[in-house]
């Protein structure tokens, strides 16, 4: 287990001025990277215990994290 932030410009580097440019046009990308954002950011407080919870549901954000992060992969490579 990781206890590094999974932030998105360290995810995808070579995507960074992608990125910015989409949460600025596209509110559907915006949207997702803040709920990443979100989800990420409260997997690692429950790893950190900063926030404990049971690992089942740390275990479903950990997937939602990464469902987000595949849609958010798929958009930055279609643009």
């Amino acid at each position: 287990m990781s206890h590094t932030p999974h932030e998105l410009h360290e995810e995808f580097p070579e995507f960074a001025d992608k990125m910015s440019a989409l949460k600025t046009s596209d509110a559907h990308f915006a949207k997702l990277a803040d709920k990443y954002h979100e989800v990420n950011r409260q997997v690692h407080r429950a790893e950190t215990n900063v926030e404990p919870m049971e690992q089942l549901a740390e275990e479903q954000l950990r997937k939602e994290r990464s469902a987000l992060k595949d849609e958010i992969y798929g958009l930055l490579k279609a643009s």
